[in-house]
């Protein structure tokens, strides 16, 4: 006769709370991520999403990863400089995209530019990547010409990639009226105004992220069959919701959405894995949370675990030739992200 009396009898250290994160047991920890694929140093590697993928992208180049960079400028001007015109934070210069949608629209525009020019004060703005330009472009020809330049880099990345690490960030975004295309930020927070440039507000639900997150798969493999994509949440807060909700209870659900949409994604391919980043920075299970003053960007401690965890699950048998980064003072790795402009709406 068996002796078993309760399914949880059995279960390890790392199926329970105490164990798993109170005491923190070392085969607890270790068991935080057991990744579906490995991956190395030489795999070229794309890099998209919000702002927090800044954190991945930075750390994997700092570390001799193969991170694909197909639009840099950073051998000629300083570093610093070069992340505020949007070169090197991601693989191509796209700015964030904080919604799969904007990811699924950016692949379609591939080969067929179709820019959205904003103004401001008589220079002109790439409203899908508003950022890169911190002072705008001359003319409206001159944004056209650029828009389509930085696609043929998308395309190369698109083409060269054996892996996309994307973050998702937000539920909520703007979509421009004229075109249907969904924004990184609503007219007139870096230019353009909601008169000139009339928007409607979109918070996606479940199926709609869930099925443009499948359309981006479909489209990868359609290039790459054996393409691998390793997903992550963003663990910032919402700055600010355009919906009725308390911000605090827009972020969870947004996040939670966002969350559920990786788990689905996990369960139902093989190709597509979810890497922990959301719950190291946000819970107690290493010790967290961990955010800076502002109780919404993720502090150094925290970054710094996101990545030694990364390491270990992912890099088996690599971590001992991946070169130490170089020292950089960290005022050069600001984040640049459009939302955080939100708060000079604050009142």
């Amino acid at each position: 006769m068996s002796s078993d009396i309760s399914p949880y009898q059995s279960r390890p250290p790392w199926a329970f709370w105490r164990s798993a994160v109170v005491e923190r047991q070392a085969e607890a920890v270790a068991h935080l991520h057991k990744p579906k694929f490995q991956m190395d140093a030489g795999l070229p590697i794309m890099t998209a999403g919000s702002c927090f993928a800044q954190h991945l992208h930075r750390k994997l180049d700092g570390m001799g990863w193969n991170v694909i960079q197909t639009e840099d400028i950073a051998d000629r001007i300083p570093r610093r400089i070069a992340r505020r015109y949007g070169y090197g934070l991601y693989s191509a210069r796209y700015g964030n995209l904080y919604t799969p949608r904007q990811l699924v629209e950016l692949m379609r525009e591939v080969g067929a530019p179709t820019p959205i020019i904003w103004e401001k004060d008589g220079r002109f703005y790439d409203a899908l990547r508003p950022g890169v330009e911190p002072q705008g472009l001359g003319s409206a020809d001159d944004v056209v010409q650029a828009r389509a330049a930085h696609l043929k880099c998308v395309e190369i990345a698109l083409s060269q990639a054996q892996c996309l690490i994307f973050t998702l960030g937000l539920t909520e975004a703007w979509v421009d009226r004229a075109t249907g295309r969904t924004l990184p930020t609503a007219p007139g927070t870096i230019a353009g105004t909601i008169t000139d440039n009339p928007v409607d507000f979109v918070n996606f639900g479940f199926a709609e992220i869930l099925g443009d997150m499948i359309t981006v798969r479909d489209m990868l493999m359609a290039r790459n069959p054996d393409i691998k994509m390793l997903l992550t949440v963003s663990p910032v807060p919402l700055t600010a919701t355009a919906t009725e909700a308390h911000v605090a209870v827009a972020s969870t659900t947004s996040k939670s959405i966002l969350r559920a949409v990786c788990a689905e994604l996990v369960a139902r391919f093989d190709n597509v894995d979810y890497f922990p980043s959301y719950e190291i920075i946000t819970t107690p299970v290493l010790g967290g949370p961990f955010f800076a003053d502002n109780l919404r960007d993720p502090s150094e401690v925290g970054v710094a675990k996101v990545m030694d965890t990364f390491v270990a699950s992912y890099a088996d048998g690599v971590v001992d030739v991946i070169p130490a980064p170089v020292p950089v003072h960290e005022a050069e790795w600001d984040v640049q992200c459009e939302e955080i402009m939100l708060e000079a709406f604050r009142t």
